[in-house]
């Protein structure tokens, strides 16, 4: 029975995907970029199976050859969430020093898991701890002057 309710909760995941043409996030044409710094650093945590999973996949570079459209650590990202059609400018932050307030939001809620190391113009579809699926678009990237 528990099998049944996964493979339902999969197949609307996947038909969400498909119907909105928003890749879920093992489907998404490119691999998430991620710096081996904030790589190394993210595996302390503990993290969700999804961002695991992104982790997982992830093509790892050197910090310096991240491309400047990629969202990464510390950079103010804008993305738009087209299933409720808002558009929202983050910066992605380590946990300890999430403002949601001023912007500031953890790598380590779902948006955050989501938009990590998609490029501009990339979007992924995520569940949220409600059970909603989001289809999120990254609009624009700006890096923190290093």
């Amino acid at each position: 029975m528990v099998m049944r309710a996964l493979r339902f909760q999969l197949m609307t995941h996947l038909n969400f995907a498909l119907a909105h043409n928003c890749p879920s996030e093992s489907q998404g044409l490119q691999a998430p970029i991620v710096g081996t710094a904030d790589y190394l650093r993210l595996r302390q945590y503990v993290l969700s199976d999804k961002l695991v999973d992104e982790l997982d996949r992830a093509i790892v570079v050197e910090t310096e050859q991240v491309p400047e459209d990629v969202v990464r650590m510390y950079a103010r990202c804008t993305y738009v969430d087209q299933r409720i059609g808002t558009q929202r400018e983050i910066e992605l932050v380590y946990p300890d020093e999430s403002d949601p307030a001023m912007g500031k939001i953890s790598v380590l809620t779902p948006v955050g898991s989501a938009l990590i190391g998609l490029r501009v113009g990339q979007e992924i579809a995520w569940e949220f701890p409600d059970g909603s699926m989001r289809c999120l678009k990254v609009a624009s990237v700006t890096q923190r002057a290093r």
